[in-house]
């Protein structure tokens, strides 16, 4: 078939898809196909937070030019064409202070990550100095790990000079034959550590280090891009890219006029962005990086040098404290999407990494084991591995890829218009975009558009109370947790459970048979127990028996439940007999329309839809029951 008659019977077959897609949300609109656009597929279309449009199907008419290989230009593919495809990425696991609740002598710490290397592991991070093992103790915590084998980053924050000394006197020591097959990353991280707000070294130690990093035989990089850090703050993903580019180009203006050469300073950086849930996104995002990145390389004649190593560390931000069991279904779609999208070294973090000292009952050991098994069953089992970009070709993937990469090229150059990086965190436009988007993402799981799992959806209310330990924040990064908000809600009802030994509680009406009342009853249950509130639900009742319910109850707030047709004929009355029987407040479930035009007493005093800002309306829900802030 010639690419013509190719192209004709593409555009053929979209068409007939179009008039499906027509006949069917006609009919679900109760409208004629006439009444709808001529692209009506476009009605199914979503924006993620960085505007782009994610089309509901991807076609032969959005196929983009294949890309060149791995490991060339602009390295879309990936940065290593001779990566080992039985192997995979590397599974990269962090040592020290995880959860929270200190870090391990160094005999104990030395024990683990050679059980950790043993079982299959095959990268560590380690934590050194503040809240992790003192640098003095490196030769101790090394001893028996061939670091020529398994490449190390550290996170020393403040102390990385101190670190690096003594890492690099271990190296020195050491009887290592292949010293360019040892690959060690510093963290230095002066730049985008002023936005998370933690420790780190100024400029002129880190080109210290760099010289000296440059200096050695060994392959070590001194700087990490760290762009979880953007992610944390409430960043999009183009955001963080953009973010992250413009830091490691601030850096290259650095190292360049302190006499470094663009390829060395190049070879000096690596990036570390986070890998959410949303496993498309995920993929697009590490592809779109590399392509970035070399962008900046050709830019400063160094195309070749432009494979900055990606390590993937799975988010913080969508990390629940309620349910935490469900961090590994994240976590998994985490690691599946950055080793898809080609990350180098990807870290799983424990299920229960956002509990102070973890899950009740759950030894460190076994979370551990869990996070890196994550990441061997993908790659043992799924072999996922095998295929370098597997992703490639795929029209959503590749048509995604593009959008993410021209959005975060946006960003970057938003950035270079304040006067690059560090003005635009000084004027703090930088930190401002990043707000705007977390209020936005903030606003879409507080009116449940964003379903959180365990958190905003589903929640267990019979899980056993978290510890104040539990509940603080962790580490000491700021992270804007996506599901806090209602955790804190949770907190809440926690604390009146230990002050009454019982839930906040609230009365719910069924009217009508449970086909009837079933729909609302089940939605608002849900709903109330996002916000730790337990519905009491007494069965189909009739207006006459709701006094009797509300006396056995002893409740203040009552939610009545049933159909639009059951409203109509008995709501009015069931909203008399819930303030004749002492109720202080009374909700529906289900929309105010149904009460236009009645006013007064007998009007509900709040409406509960799918629609609510459920962070509002819980919040004085807990309020009116007398739970504490």
């Amino acid at each position: 078939m010639s690419i013509a008659s190719h192209e004709d019977a593409a555009r053929s077959a979209h068409a007939a898809w179009q008039r499906a897609v027509a006949g069917v949300l006609a009919k679900s609109r109760r409208v004629d196909t006439s009444e709808l656009p001529a692209d009506p597929e476009h009605l199914l279309d979503s924006t993620t937070y960085d505007a782009i449009t994610v089309s509901p199907l991807y076609t032969a008419l959005d196929e983009r030019p294949e890309g060149p290989l791995p490991g060339q230009f602009p390295f879309l593919r990936g940065r290593d064409r001779y990566r080992d495809v039985n192997a995979g990425w590397k599974v990269c696991t962090r040592h020290g202070s995880v959860r929270g609740d200190g870090a391990d002598d160094a005999t104990t710490l030395n024990s683990q990550i050679l059980d950790s290397l043993a079982n299959g592991t095959s990268a560590l991070w380690l934590t050194v100095g503040a809240g992790g093992v003192d640098p003095t103790a490196l030769p101790e915590v090394l001893q028996g790990v061939f670091l020529e084998l398994a490449p190390l980053t550290i996170d020393a924050q403040g102390e990385v000079k101190a670190a690096a000394a003594a890492l690099f006197a271990v190296l020195d020591a050491a009887d290592i034959d292949d010293r360019a097959a040892v690959d060690i990353r510093l963290g230095v991280d002066t730049l985008t550590a002023r936005v998370g707000e933690t420790q780190s070294i100024e400029m002129a130690d880190a080109l210290d280090l760099i010289r000296a990093c440059v200096a050695r035989d060994e392959s070590v990089r001194a700087i990490t891009v760290d762009g979880t850090v953007f992610h944390n703050l409430g960043s999009a993903d183009a955001q963080e890219l953009g973010a992250s580019i413009a830091a490691g180009l601030e850096y290259l203006r650095s190292m360049t006029a302190a006499g470094v050469s663009i390829t060395e300073a190049l070879r000096q950086v690596e990036f570390r962005f986070a890998a959410s849930d949303d496993q498309f996104l995920t993929i697009a995002k590490f592809r779109a990086a590399r392509i970035l990145w070399a962008r900046i390389a050709q830019v400063c004649g160094a195309p070749d040098a432009g494979d900055a190593p990606q390590h993937a560390v799975t988010s913080e931000a969508m990390m629940s404290q309620r349910d935490p069991w469900v961090n590994m279904l994240r976590t998994t779609l985490a690691a599946f999407g950055a080793g898809v999208g080609g990350a180098d070294s990807v870290t799983v973090l424990p299920f229960d990494a956002a509990l102070g000292g973890g899950a009740a009952g759950v030894s460190k050991t076994f979370a551990a084991r869990i996070a890196r098994n994550t990441q061997l069953l993908l790659l043992e089992e799924a072999h996922l591995g095998r295929v370098l970009d597997p992703g490639a070709g795929s029209w959503y993937i590749e048509d995604l890829t593009a959008s993410v990469a021209a959005k975060a090229w946006e960003f970057f150059q938003s950035v270079e218009a304040t006067g690059g990086f560090s003005a635009a965190v000084e004027n703090g436009s930088l930190v401002a975009a990043l707000e705007k988007t977390r209020a936005e993402r903030d606003s879409d799981v507080a009116h449940r558009v964003t379903p959180l799992t365990g958190v905003n959806e589903f929640p267990n209310l019979a899980e056993a109370p978290l510890t104040p330990q539990q509940s603080a924040p962790q580490g000491s990064r700021t992270v804007y947790r996506y599901g806090r908000a209602f955790e804190a809600l949770r907190d809440r009802s926690d604390a009146f459970l230990a002050e009454h030994d019982c839930r906040p509680t609230v009365l719910l009406i069924p009217l009508g048979s449970v086909a009837e009342h079933n729909v609302r009853t089940t939605f608002a249950s849900n709903l109330l127990a996002s916000g730790g509130i337990e519905a009491v639900n007494p069965g189909p009742l009739t207006v006459d028996a709701i006094a009797g319910s509300v006396e056995a109850s002893g409740a203040s707030v009552a939610v009545v439940c049933g159909t639009d047709t059951r409203y109509t004929e008995e709501a009015a009355t069931a909203v008399d007999a819930l303030r004749a029987a002492g109720v202080s407040q009374v909700l529906l479930a289900g929309p105010e329309k149904i009460f236009a035009g009645i006013e007064g007493a007998s009007r509900p005093d709040g409406f509960l839809t799918a629609k609510v800002d459920a962070i509002a309306v819980l919040t004085e829900l807990l309020d009116t029951l007398g739970a504490k802030k």
